[in-house]
Order: structure tokens, then C-alpha cells, then sequence
């Protein structure tokens, strides 16, 4: 999927001229954990904060604000309305419906729909023409309802998918490999959920594949270990939620990652819900897969090499999400 002019205000031959805008919807722990990631990082320069709690956005950006001193960032932050997403660049959704003691799974997604019509209606009507960009859970199923209800090319319609999860993955590799985990190349695909798979045969610490490395004699690592890891990947979030209650300095910056990633023009390749279109078999379907990310969103999905076991693994993930979906038409 290669895509053609840039989508960014201002911008000749990629080159960015201008203001670097976000709109944030959702003030809670994980909007704000981006937002204060953004501006930790300098990441852009206008961030405006929009809750259906006015005062809270207000208090939130007042305490932001208070900060500025300390930080190397001018950021401009402020509480607004949809209407100030029209010149945005990038539109975040953090915000979301709690699940209620007894409800279904797929009566949490129905309400979850109708608070993204809520939102993403008077986002488009404002005349917003840039990125979305999904954090709400299930973020695979809620990234394809924001770009049926926005009618937005898919490409420029993200959602963090298996970014946060690879992230995972590459630090506790790099823990029991004892290596920087920025020198572990691998990916955790699929469903943002419980049937997120790691392709092993995928996977390598600098030039080296993490299979080799298990197969040697003096390896520091076996396949069980590949196993526990896996499992503790797909169970992090289960386990730092039963200690904390919640999850979302990781999301927040996995956020700030791909916002870095977009305004950057990095063509960067990140784990990223996106659009299947006949890559690994799969259509109609929004899934955690490595995406290059340059200024215009998604311009292409990286197929990987897969043997057929994994083949299988991701249509099964994929399948999961389509019920899902299906549940809500």
C-alpha cells in the first residue's frame, strides 16, 4: 500500500513547515500518560486536551502547563472542543466506557461504538483531514470502527495494535539474553488479546536468529524459555492490572512512539494495527502487524516469512477479531 501526497498541513516533498498538532480525546490515565510522554519528548507543538469532563481536561492541561519550566519543550497545551481538531495533524482516542459487573464482552463493544460515534462525527465535521490514531480497547476491533464510521482512507487510521506487546517481548528477550532490547528484532502479531502469537521464526538478536541461538549447544536461552516468554507477554497486562488496577505508562509511550514515527516521516517499521488487503490471506480485517509509518500513516504492511503453524496462528487471530466485529453489524 504506497501512498501519495502527504497528508500534513504544510508539508513540501516531506518536509514538515509548520506546527505539529495533536488533538487528545480522553483524559484518563492512558491520555494522559501519552500526553505527558509528548511533551517529556517534545513531540509536537500543540497538544489539545478534549474530555467530555471539561474541567477535568482543563485541570489536566493547567498541570501540564506547570511543567513547561522544567521541560525543553514550548508545547502549547490547552483544553478545547472537536472543533479544534480542523487543523490537527494527528487525532488520539483514549476514551472508552468501563465494562459494567455482568456485561458481555459485545455489549461493552456496542457502547463503546456509540461513544466513537459520539466522537469521531464532530471530529470529521470540524474538517480534520489528518491521522487517527486508536488506543481503545479492543484496539484491533475499535480501530476499524473508527475508520467505518469516519470513512477515512485505512492508511490513515492506526491503531497501537501489538506495539506496546513487542515492546514487551524485546525487553524480557533482552533480559535473558542480557542484551540491549533495541538490538532484539522481533514481533508479537495478531489480536492485541489473547490470541496474540510471537513468530518465532521471525525472530533475531542482531544478525543472529533467536532459533539458532536456542539450537546451540552453550545457548543462555532454551525453547521453554521461548515459551515462558510468550506466555508472559500475553499475561503482562493481567498481572500489572491485578497489582495496579491499570495499565498505561507503556501505551502512552508506545503512543508518543508512532506520533514520533508520523511526524517524523520515519518509514519506520512499527507493529501496528492496520488494514489487511490479501497480505497473509487476510481481508477486512484490522490486525497487530509490522508496518512501515512515514508521514501519510500505514504505507505498507511487511508480510513476514511465516512458516505454516504461524500461517495458522494469525488466521485464527484474524477470525476472532472478525466475529468480534460481526457482532456489532
Amino acid at each position: 500500500m504506497e501512498l501519495g501526497n502527504s497528508c500534513f498541513r504544510g508539508q513540501e516533498d516531506g518536509m514538515r513547515i509548520d506546527n505539529r498538532k495533536v488533538g487528545l480525546i480522553g483524559t484518563g490515565m492512558v491520555g494522559m500518560s501519552y500526553a505527558y510522554s509528548m511533551l517529556n519528548q517534545n513531540a509536537c507543538e500543540e497538544l489539545v486536551l478534549i474530555d467530555l469532563d471539561k474541567k477535568r481536561a482543563e485541570g489536566e492541561a493547567m498541570d501540564l502547563n506547570h511543567g513547561l519550566a522544567f521541560s525543553g519543550s514550548h508545547m502549547k497545551i490547552y483544553a478545547g472542543e472537536y472543533e479544534d481538531c480542523a487543523d490537527a495533524d494527528i487525532v488520539a482516542i483514549c476514551a472508552g466506557v468501563a465494562q459494567k459487573p455482568g456485561e458481555t464482552r459485545l455489549d461493552l463493544l456496542k457502547r463503546n461504538r456509540e461513544v466513537f460515534r459520539s466522537i469521531i462525527e464532530p471530529v470529521t465535521a470540524s474538517g480534520f483531514s489528518g491521522i487517527f490514531l486508536v488506543a481503545t480497547n479492543p484496539v484491533d476491533v475499535m480501530t476499524r470502527v473508527t475508520c467505518d464510521l469516519s470513512g477515512f482512507p485505512p492508511e490513515r487510521v492506526i491503531g497501537t495494535g501489538t506495539a506496546l506487546d513487542t515492546a514487551r517481548l524485546r525487553y524480557m528477550l533482552g533480559e535473558t539474553l542480557r542484551v540491549d532490547p533495541r538490538n532484539i528484532h522481533a514481533y508479537v502479531i495478531g489480536e492485541h488479546g489473547d490470541s496474540e502469537f510471537v513468530p518465532w521464526s521471525q525472530a533475531m538478536f542482531a544478525t543472529r536468529s533467536i532459533e539458532e541461538i536456542v539450537a546451540g549447544d552453550e545457548s543462555p536461552i532454551r525453547m521453554e524459555d521461548l515459551e515462558r516468554i510468550s506466555e508472559e507477554v500475553r499475561e503482562s497486562a493481567y498481572r500489572i492490572i491485578e497489582a495496579k488496577r491499570a495499565t498505561y505508562y507503556g501505551i502512552g509511550m508506545a503512543m508518543t512512539r508512532i506520533t514520533r514515527a508520523l511526524f517524523g516521516n520515519e518509514n519506520s517499521v512499527l507493529t501496528v494495527s492496520a488494514l489487511l488487503n490479501g497480505e497473509y490471506g487476510q481481508r477486512g480485517v484490522f490486525a497487530g502487524v509490522p508496518c512501515i509509518l512515514n508521514q501519510n500513516g500505514v504505507r505498507r504492511v511487511l508480510e513476514l516469512d511465516l512458516t505454516d503453524t504461524e500461517w495458522e496462528k494469525l488466521a485464527e487471530s484474524c477470525e476472532i477479531l472478525r466475529e468480534s466485529y460481526r457482532g456489532l453489524e
